[in-house]
């Protein structure tokens, strides 16, 4: 076969990359193409897998839409030339116009509820011209016809516990030894189309969340946005590719982040999530991983947020008792990078076993291809 997938973000890369592996590995053909936002090159060059940079990173509205617009015609020439079997992105309306307009097959993946966001222009430009929304059992949105639901997590693709083992030479890199406690926050730039009319933590909120962390354990920022000058001292030391190990080894995560906030659940270290979507309309998946699996805690203000985060701190087995709390979800939970190949290599039998018969992933990653 031969597949063509686009990133338009850090976590697009953990998402595909063993999946690009598996498929390279069973002699197919991938073709990347990447947004420069963020470390999406960055990962990608770490993990050598070779891309076609298509697209730069802008501000405000308007410039998104400038930028999506010059996408559609970058990867539509890139497809012709290519000429894939498959095209893959996350809520891409790159992939998903190139395919349609070649008469190829488009899958696209999505684990965010179209309700969640003011504006939810890229679900309304990708989803018509789209043959599969591969989607989450948690999310709490029926995309009708065109749906394929695994009971995973987008992050498991990257962190299931056959696709990842923590590596604690991490430790020395940011000069620590095992016996450190430290926390890990995280601060994003809502900067995305998703984002609009959304926030975060306040300047008050994350000076308040250090002073709160600092009195038992050392501070480490991860930041999207610019650091102010007085939490330069607080940069993370570590590379990208290296995040993963580092959050394993976190004492406790604080953050007004998506993504990561599911990565520390996943890898068993407590997380406390803050921004404007918490509330009624919040995604499922975060619902899920607090109200079934008991991982996260997601709080709607700053007051909030220290007031869990000082309960959390005061307990002396935390790690322990969120490795036990993360054994169910494991066990429940799918290997996300199993369940794509299957998908993707059998298509488009799968998609109609999938239909018809929705419980069969139950059987296991194992009877879907093989896939180790």
């Amino acid at each position: 076969m031969r597949i063509l997938i686009d990133m338009g973000h850090p976590a697009h890369v953990h998402l595909f990359k063993n999946f690009i592996w598996e498929m390279e590995k069973r002699g197919h053909r991938v073709l990347v193409t990447a947004r420069d936002k963020d470390v999406v090159t960055q990962l990608l060059k770490a993990y050598n897998i070779p891309y076609i940079p298509v697209g730069k990173k802008g501000t405000g509205s308007l410039n998104l839409i400038k930028e999506w617009t010059f996408r559609d015609f970058d990867i539509i020439r890139i497809a012709r030339k290519f000429n894939p079997d498959i095209l893959l992105g996350v809520l891409n309306p790159a992939t998903a116009h190139a395919a349609r307009l070649l008469g190829k097959v488009s899958v696209t993946f999505t684990d965010s509820e179209p309700e969640i966001a003011k504006y939810p222009i890229a679900d309304t430009i990708t989803l018509p011209f789209t043959d599969v929304i591969l989607t989450l059992s948690s999310v709490q949105h029926d995309y009708g016809e065109k749906e394929v639901r695994v009971n995973s997590y987008k992050e498991l693709a990257s962190l299931h516990p056959l696709r990842f083992s923590p590596n604690p030479d991490v430790l020395n890199i940011a000069g620590l030894t095992p016996e450190d406690d430290y926390a890990l926050v995280r601060f994003v730039a809502w900067g995305a189309y998703h984002d609009m009319g959304q926030g975060g933590l306040t300047l008050e909120d994350k000076h308040a969340l250090i002073r709160e962390l600092e009195q038992s354990c050392r501070v480490f920022i991860s930041s999207e946005s610019p650091l102010p000058p007085e939490f330069e001292k607080y940069r993370l030391p570590i590379p990208p590719e290296r995040m993963h190990d580092f959050l394993h080894y976190a004492k406790i995560f604080v953050s007004d982040s998506q993504t990561m906030t599911t990565e520390a659940a996943l890898l068993g270290t407590p997380a406390v999530r803050c921004n404007s979507f918490v509330g009624k309309n919040d995604m499922g998946n975060f619902v899920e991983l607090e109200e079934r699996y008991h991982l996260i805690y997601n709080c709607k203000d700053g007051i909030s947020v220290l007031s869990k985060v000082r309960e959390l701190l005061l307990s002396s087995d935390l790690k322990t008792e969120w490795a036990r709390r993360r054994e169910p979800l494991l066990q429940e939970k799918m290997d996300l990078t199993a369940f794509m190949v299957w998908l993707v290599e059998n298509y488009p039998q799968s998609f109609a076993e999938m239909r018809e018969h929705p419980e069969m992933q139950y059987s296991g990653a194992s009877a879907m291809g093989g896939v180790s």
